[in-house]
């Protein structure tokens, strides 16, 4: 009788990840794991995160040992039943092909990337994944980031409908103009983006101010908003890490940045030397420091939150890390009457990439797919 063996092998975490290095194993060959629970963690370009298994079974043999850096696709290790014999398992691991990249993505095209758009005469850029008729999705990012700090949810939310990233007015490759930079003019460009994308109604999922943003418009335009999602949101109460704000508005060296980026996670190591240069990279660039100058004093004014979150029309869901050092999850406390509140163990302020897996589970199930 056969033997049913499956293979994990390197996942593709974003648009750009092309190599994977494996950091640690979590489980050992012959131990036993559930949907859900952690194997390995693996180190990208952008930041380290765990893979999760998407089914149970048994880990038969770890092939990728701890510290090998692998293509996308390559062979990490082999599960199925416990009682499978090693020549099954060497026939198995002897006859693994990688997929070729042009078998991975849809019939050889190029892979999607962003694009831009006009929006009230102002260039806002977007990614869009997916595709279907069901009710699409919006991702909003925080401060001083952008549409990449999706590249782990954005993908996960793909079946069967649209999922679009927005770079903010004042980040990523959108204009520098921000306006007043507060609330409003926030709220302002990102109604407009809806409407020329013909977008909603739709879910929106926002992070810390991206949150605030988006209980603004749910507020403003409940016609465009089907439901909320929330990631440590803005707007739910005062207190704000101030240093961490000041200090990526001005940090110019390295080391400055790094302290500053370590803030956001739960476990410092995550924060990748390429997630600092990106930083760095972007913050050199033409009119950044003024932008980022503008909002944070409209949203941060005295190192305290000026948006306070109102009642909103619409379903909303809640997702915390514990460890937030930047809002505090007792925030949540706040959150609308009838939120669905989750507040996740081991995460800092970026529970969707910290808990990337189980932040998905979350907003799949929560808006449905």
């Amino acid at each position: 009788m056969s033997t049913t063996l499956t293979a994990i092998t390197m996942p593709k975490w974003g648009l750009t990840m092309t190599e994977g290095k494996v950091v640690g194993w979590s489980r050992q060959p012959g131990a036993a794991f559930a949907p859900g629970d952690e194997l390995l963690e693996i180190e990208t370009s952008k930041i380290t995160n765990v893979m999760e298994a998407e089914a149970a079974g048994t880990l038969l043999r770890i092939v990728a040992k701890e510290g090998a850096t692998l293509p996308i696709g390559a062979l990490l290790a082999v599960t199925g039943p416990a009682d499978a014999s090693e020549a099954d398992i060497d026939t198995f691991v002897s006859g693994f092909v990688v997929e070729e990249s042009s078998e991975v993505e849809d019939a050889g095209a190029a892979p999607p990337s962003p694009r831009d758009i006009d929006v009230d005469g102002k260039k806002l850029r977007y990614l869009e994944l997916g595709g279907g008729d069901a009710t699409p999705v919006l991702l909003l990012h925080g401060f001083g980031s952008d549409l990449n700090s999706w590249l782990f949810t954005q993908p996960a939310l793909t079946e069967g409908r649209r999922v679009v990233a927005l770079d903010l007015p004042g980040h990523g490759g959108s204009s520098r103009d921000v306006g007043a930079g507060d609330v409003g003019a926030m709220t302002d460009a990102v109604e407009g983006f809806m409407t020329v994308l013909d977008l909603g109604p739709a879910h929106i999922v926002g992070h810390s101010m991206g949150g605030a943003i988006a209980a603004s418009l749910a507020e403003r335009r409940p016609d465009l908003v089907a439901s909320l999602t929330l990631i440590a949101p803005a707007g739910l109460g005062p207190d704000i890490n101030a240093a961490f704000i000041d200090g990526f508005v001005t940090a110019s060296r390295r080391k400055d940045a790094a302290d500053v980026l370590r803030l956001l996670v739960h476990d410092p190591a995550l924060v990748s030397r390429s997630m600092i240069e990106d930083v760095l990279r972007f913050k050199r660039l033409d009119g950044v420091t003024a932008a980022l100058e503008a909002i944070a004093h409209a949203w941060f004014p005295a190192g305290r939150q000026s948006f306070a979150m109102k009642a909103v029309p619409v379903p909303v869901l809640v997702i915390w890390g514990r460890e937030d050092r930047i809002v505090p999850a007792a925030h949540a406390a706040a959150a609308p009457p009838g939120s669905e509140v989750h507040i996740l163990e081991g995460a800092g302020h970026l529970p969707h990439m910290e808990k990337s897996a189980e932040t998905n589970r979350l907003i799949r199930r929560f808006i449905g797919g």
